[in-house]
């Protein structure tokens, strides 16, 4: 056995395998076992590479649009902000893009001081009143000490109460209010201060005495007045007893249309013309009041000319309205009965007058 190995990793030749065939049974299993041993390292396994993938090209399918397909319009970029980046959209919405009325700064120009006076709500109790009712104004600040309350009339300020920062107030309107109340709370001093209106409507109390009826409220209910009209050339004149005025309407073109003047005939003097004065035929001498101030006013006498019928003597109503006027007398718009029915508009300030037809009942 010893010619046989070179080692223990020698392989035995077949010769030798056959002479020790007589050999005792563990050495044969022994050599089997080696025989199998070295059968199985003869073949030597060479690593090879593991073979890079190939990627295989597969051509997307191409589509072909149809006859009637739109093209689409390429997206538009989204705008841009100040940062650089997309501007965001809302997750509720667009936002609203009403504006709040927000009290006045000084100058027009909003405080960078955080300590500076600031309104946080300035309110009444009321959404409308009624003109005599009490409107009751709250409010409250910030970064003030007191604060002023103005009422304005016609624009200016009129009264004024000197209160806290927040509070209550209640405030008395007048009987012959119309249109709204109209408050401003102030605070703040110099430079920096703020204000803020608030506007009462109120309720018209009174209706007017014919129709349809002016969009204005009346100044006060209608009054039964004794009315006498007469005619002339180019106008007519009317007395008014609730007033003891005598209007004079024009109808030449002229300013002012209409004039009022007031009434001193004096019933006991007994002189009801002028009997010097004989008219042409188809015309008349205007008499009593409405003759004693065509005798006396030259302007009145040129401008109407003749009196084209007699007068008439009737019970009717007159009415007004007043509107804002940067004087201290509110401009006035009078209604007066007509004898025929009609209403006569006479607008402020001998401006111009017209006739008003009320509807006819059926």
């Amino acid at each position: 056995m010893g010619q046989g190995w070179s080692g223990l990793n020698a392989c035995p030749t077949y010769a030798m395998m056959k002479s020790s065939l007589t050999a005792r049974a563990a050495i044969l299993t022994l050599l089997m076992l080696l025989v199998a041993a070295c059968g199985a390292t003869a073949v030597e396994i060479v690593p090879t590479a593991r073979p890079t993938p190939t990627a295989t090209v597969t051509d997307a399918p191409t589509r072909t649009p149809a006859r009637n397909v739109t093209p689409t319009i390429p997206p538009t970029a989204m705008p841009m902000t100040a940062t650089g980046g997309p501007s965001p959209t809302p997750l509720f919405g667009a936002a609203s893009t009403d504006v709040a009325t927000a009290p006045t700064q000084a100058g027009g120009s909003v405080s960078l001081n955080p300590n500076a006076p600031r309104i946080e709500f300035f309110t009444s109790d009321t959404n409308a009143a009624a003109p005599g009712s009490t409107v009751t104004l709250y409010w409250s600040t910030r970064g003030a000490r007191e604060a002023v309350i103005y009422q304005m009339v016609r624009g200016v300020r009129n009264r004024l109460w000197n209160v806290g920062p927040d509070g209550s107030l209640p405030v008395q309107t007048s009987r012959n209010d119309r249109g709204s109340v109209d408050f401003v709370l102030s605070v703040g001093k110099g430079a920096e201060y703020v204000e803020q209106d608030l506007s009462v409507p109120l309720a018209c109390p009174d209706t007017w005495f014919f129709q349809p009826p002016p969009e204005a409220c009346p100044t006060g209910p209608a009054q039964d007045a004794q009315l006498i009209e007469e005619p002339f050339e180019r106008g007519r004149m009317l007395y008014v007893s609730t007033s003891n005025q005598i209007f004079a309407l024009f109808n030449d073109t002229l300013s002012p249309a209409w004039l009022v003047l007031d009434n001193k005939y004096d019933l006991a003097s007994g002189q009801e013309s002028d009997p010097s004065f004989s008219p042409p035929p188809g015309y008349y001498q205007p008499l009593r009041r409405l003759g004693f101030v065509w005798r006396g006013n030259d302007t009145v006498r040129n401008r109407l000319g003749l009196a084209t019928q007699p007068e008439a003597s009737y019970n009717g109503f007159t009415q007004a309205t007043s509107s804002p006027s940067s004087s201290a007398t509110p401009a006035r718009t009078v209604y007066i009965s007509s004898a025929d029915g009609t209403v006569l508009q006479l607008l402020p300030q001998g401006d111009s007058w017209q006739i008003i037809t009320p509807p006819k009942s059926n």
